[in-house]
């Protein structure tokens, strides 16, 4: 556990079982065979991690978020629960209402960018949305490649807090890291005239070209900052989708180590923040 009088507060990461009859994977998601909810909980134990917010993986589960209630009920104080919709779905706003009522539950998720097939029609990912602020609930946004119209729904949904995942930027799942990784960084921070959009600073290390501790990636991340404000940014390593590009340790190291941020600024960006977004705290 952190020293800290803030809690450490991962803004995503992923838990699953492996492949299995009673729960088959309908795809496959970067990382290895199997990382269980204690194997997650082991893992932040060691890194120093308090809690973390974990987003059911829909690359393997779709919108079946079961094993991920299960690991929150074991776990309780260790998680914060989030799963992805479809919006698609006729019944999806009782849907969102439902999973609004489940213990540990913080947020839903919309999938409006790669690896989802294709992009969500508008009035589809608007009555996501408006549960999501019924129900006061954060919806996360996997949008990068569709900024524009990430940006569209948040123009038509202002009584919704959003968080845009990932960056907003496309990010590798294995090496090497995109020629040119902050390529859309313009239109991310064209974002930040929302006020109730937030942005995961998650698997930002996934986007540098120089080694540990990735020296390359802060000025970009300054302006996100600069952009946002740090109370509307949020620390995450992604684990396990970022695993092949770059270890757990470094991804939490790479933020304690860097003289680019204060204590102050870390203590918000690495979970301070994220407690008054999501209302939710470890423990």
């Amino acid at each position: 556990m952190s020293d800290t009088a803030t809690p450490v507060i991962d803004s995503q990461v992923h838990c699953y079982e492996r492949d299995r009859p009673e729960r088959p994977w309908a795809s496959t998601l970067a990382g290895p065979d199997e990382v269980t909810g204690d194997d997650m909980v082991a893992a932040m134990d060691r890194l120093g991690v308090d809690g973390a917010l974990l987003v059911s993986p829909w690359a393997m589960y779709r919108y079946d978020a079961s094993y991920a209630l299960e690991v929150g009920a074991r776990h309780p104080d260790r998680f914060g629960l989030i799963k992805p919709f479809d919006p698609d779905a006729p019944g999806v706003a009782e849907e969102v209402a439902e999973w609004a009522g489940r213990p540990g539950v913080v947020g839903a998720r919309l999938m409006m960018g790669a690896p989802a097939p294709r992009i969500a029609a508008p009035d589809g990912v608007d009555r996501v949305l408006a549960a999501g602020a019924r129900h006061g609930l954060p919806v996360n946004v996997l949008c990068w490649g569709n900024l524009a119209a990430f940006a569209e729904a948040a123009e038509r949904n202002p009584d919704t807090r959003l968080v845009i995942d990932h960056l907003g930027l496309r990010q590798p799942f294995a090496p090497p890291p995109p020629e040119e990784p902050f390529g859309d960084l313009p239109q991310v921070l064209a974002l930040a005239r929302f006020d109730h959009v937030a942005i995961k600073i998650s698997g930002a290390c996934t986007l540098a070209r120089e080694p540990f501790p990735f020296p390359d990636i802060w000025d970009p991340l300054e302006r996100i900052f600069d952009a946002f404000g740090l109370d509307r940014c949020l620390w995450g390593t992604d684990w396990t989708r970022a695993v092949e590009v770059v270890s757990p340790d470094d991804a939490v190291e790479a933020f304690r180590v860097t003289d680019r941020l204060s204590a102050s600024d870390r203590a918000a960006l690495m979970g301070g923040s994220l407690t008054g977004i999501y209302g939710w705290t470890p423990g």
